[in-house]
C-alpha cells in the first residue's frame, strides 16, 4: 500500500509503518549494523514484538509515557518501536545525564518505566527516592535484554489513531529547561513521505550513519526511521561521534548517507586523515542543527567530494522542512521549502515582510506538534492555529531560498541597523587563522549594543592583539564596516550543548 501523506488512514501506528511493512516483505534484509552484528528486519521485528510484551507485562497502557536513556545500540530501536507499537508515548534523552537532569526528566514525564544503560541507571538509582512515579528500570545489557529473551513475542498493534500522541521531542533548552513537544503518529510518517523519500531519496540500497545521537529527533529520523521506511539500513555505534570514530565507521561499513551537523563537518575536514579517507561510498550528506557556513561547505566538498544538503528542522516540526537539494545547493542558504510545508517571514505583528527583509520564520505542515507539555503560555506563543512561530530570524530571497540570520535574541541593532551574528561568523571563518567563531552582543560604555567575537584558532596560530585587529579588519573588508566586531576574545573551543549547538548564553556571561 502506498501512503498519501495528505490523506493518512485514521488508524495508524508508527511501528507498523516504519518497520513492519518492510519486515513482512524482506525479513532477511539487514536493518541495523552494530559492531560486528547484523540485525535483519525479521530479527528487529521479533525484538520489537518481545519489547511490546515486556512493556505490557510491566503495566504499560495506551498513552502512558516511557522514557529512554539509551545510547545508539540496537536495544534503542526495539524499545522505541516497542513503546509506540504498544500504544505508549516514548521520549528519549541523552544517557549521559546528570542527577538533576534525570530528576527533571523523570518527574516531568511521570514515566513509570525507564529503559536505561548501566551508567544512566546508576545515576537514577542515586535519586530514586526523588522520582515517585518511576516503578520499573530496565537496564540495557542486563534486565532489559533478559526480559526480551524470556518474553513471548506479542505481534499485536495498539489501535492507535493518526492523531494520538506518540512521541515527545525535547527543545534544546537554550532558554530554561527543555520542553517536551508532543507529537502524533502522523507527524513522523508525513515528514518521511514529503522529505526523506522524495527529497533525500532514501532507498533500499542506502546505509546511513549519524554523528548526532538517536535521542535527538534529527538523528532519530535520519538514522533510524527513514532508512527503515525505505527498506535500507543504518549503522549504530554507542561512542560519541568523534572524527576518528566517523572515519573508522566510514572505512568499515562503507555507508552511503552521512547524517551530521556543521560542528562535526568542521572537525572532520580539519582532521589530517580526512583527505586520505575513501569517501566514494557516500552519495550525500545531510546537515542541520545550525546553518552551514559557505566557507566550511567549500572546504568539505573539496576534501571529500561529497555533496551536503543543509536544511532546517525543529523539535516543534519533528524534522527538516526547508532544505537544499541535490543539484540545487545555494551557498549560504538553507534552500527551499519541502513540498507539503508552507513558510513565511513575518514582522512582530505577524505580517509577512518583503522579500529580502529580516523577520521571524513561521512554518506550517502536518508534522507540527500539538503543544509543549505543561506550558500553556509558551504553547500559545509558538503554536498559532496551523502555524508554528519559531524563535529564528530569516530572510527569503526572490527565488524562494531561505537564509538563517540568527535566533531572535541573538540579533543585534548597531547604529540603528540590524546585524546578523551568522553573517559576521561566516566572514570570520573565511580567515585562515579561524577554526570556529561565535558572535554575541555586549553593551559598550555608552550602553549601546556592539558585536563581540569569540574565536578559536587553527593549530599553529597565535592569539594576540595583532591577530585580533587583523580579524576586525578582515570583517570590515568583507562586510559593511559597522558589522565588524568591536572586541575579539580568543578561546580554546566554543561551548556547545549535547546537540552540538553553540551555547551563546554562556558566552554572554
Amino acid at each position: 500500500m502506498t501512503l498519501d501523506p495528505f490523506a493518512l488512514p485514521e488508524q495508524l501506528n508508527l511501528a507498523e509503518e516504519f518497520l513492519y511493512r518492510r519486515a513482512r516483505e524482506r525479513p532477511e534484509r539487514p536493518a541495523i549494523y552494530f559492531e560486528d552484528q547484523v540485525i535483519t528486519y525479521g530479527q528487529l521485528a521479533d525484538q520489537t514484538d518481545r519489547a511490546t510484551a515486556v512493556f505490557k507485562a510491566h503495566g504499560l497502557e495506551q498513552e502512558q509515557r516511557v522514557l529512554l536513556m539509551v545510547p545508539d545500540v540496537p536495544q534503542f530501536a526495539s524499545a522505541w518501536l516497542g513503546v509506540v507499537k504498544a500504544g505508549g508515548v516514548v521520549s528519549a534523552v541523552n544517557p549521559d545525564v546528570k542527577p538533576e537532569e534525570a530528576r527533571y526528566y523523570l518527574n516531568y514525564t511521570r514515566a513509570k518505566i525507564l529503559v536505561a544503560d548501566e551508567q544512566a541507571a546508576a545515576t537514577v538509582e542515586a535519586i530514586r527516592s526523588e522520582v515517585p512515579h518511576l516503578k520499573h528500570v530496565l537496564v540495557v545489557g542486563r534486565s532489559y535484554d533478559d526480559a526480551l529473551t524470556k518474553a513471548k513475542p506479542d505481534p499485536t498493534f495498539a489501535p492507535t489513531h493518526r492523531d494520538d500522541p506518540a512521541v515527545w521531542l525535547y527543545t534544546s533548552g537554550s532558554t530554561g529547561l527543555p520542553k517536551g513537544a508532543t507529537h502524533k503518529h502522523r507527524d513522523f510518517v508525513f515528514n518521511a513521505l514529503t522529505y526523506a523519500l522524495p527529497v533525500v531519496g532514501y532507498g533500499a540500497t542506502d546505509k546511513t550513519f549519524s554523528v548526532p545521537r538517536l535521542a535527538f529527533g534529527y538523528a532519530l529520523g535520519s538514522n533510524l526511521l527513514f532508512p527503515l521506511i525505505a527498506g535500507g539500513s543504518c549503522v549504530l555505534f554507542k561512542e560519541k561521534g568523534s572524527p576518528e570514530k566517523l572515519l573508522e565507521v566510514l572505512a568499515k561499513h562503507r555507508p552511503t548517507l552521512l547524517v551530521t551537523v556543521p560542528t562535526s563537518l568542521n572537525q572532520v575536514v580539519s582532521h589530517d586523515a580526512a583527505s586520505r579517507a575513501d569517501w566514494s561510498s557516500v552519495r550525500v550528506a545531510i546537515s542541520a542543527g545550525e546553518a552551514l557556513p559557505a566557507e566550511l561547505y567549500q572546504r568539505w566538498k573539496k576534501t571529500t567530494k561529497v555533496e551536503v544538503l543543509d536544511g532546517i528542522g525543529s523539535a516543534e516540526m519533528f524534522h527538516i522542512f526547508i532544505t537544499n537539494r541535490v543539484g540545487d545547493v545555494k551557498l549560504g542558504s538553507l534552500g527551499k521549502l519541502v513540498e507539503g510545508y508552507r513558510a513565511k517571514v513575518c514582522d512582530d505583528a505577524g505580517n509577512e515582510v518583503a522579500r529580502g527583509d529580516v523577520g521571524t520564520l513561521w512554518v506550517s505542515g502536518d508534522s507540527m506538534a500539538l503543544e509543549y507539555w505543561q506550558n500553556r503560555d509558551k504553547s500559545r506563543q509558538t503554536f498559532r492555529g496551523e502555524w508554528c512561530v519559531s524563535a529564528d530570524k530569516f530572510q527569503q530571497d526572490d527565488e524562494g531560498y531561505f537564509y538563517f540570520c540568527g535566533r531572535g535574541d541573538d540579533m543585534l541593532k548597531v547604529g540603528g541597523k540590524w546585524l546578523s551574528p551568522v553573517e559576521v561568523e561566516n566572514a570570520l571563518l573565511q580567515h585562515p587563522a579561524v577554526r570556529e567563531a561565535a558572535v554575541v552582543g555586549f553593551k559598550d560604555k555608552d550602553g549601546l549594543d556592539k558585536p563581540r567575537a569569540f574565536v578559536a584558532l587553527n593549530a599553529g596560530k597565535t592569539a594576540d592583539d595583532a591577530l585580533a585587529e587583523a580579524l576586525k579588519a578582515h570583517v570590515r573588508d568583507t562586510l559593511a564596516p559597522f558589522k565588524a566586531p568591536r572586541d575579539v576574545v580568543f578561546i580554546d573551543a566554543l561551548p556547545r550543548s549535547d546537540r552540538g549547538k553553540v551555547l551563546k548564553t554562556e558566552l554572554r556571561k
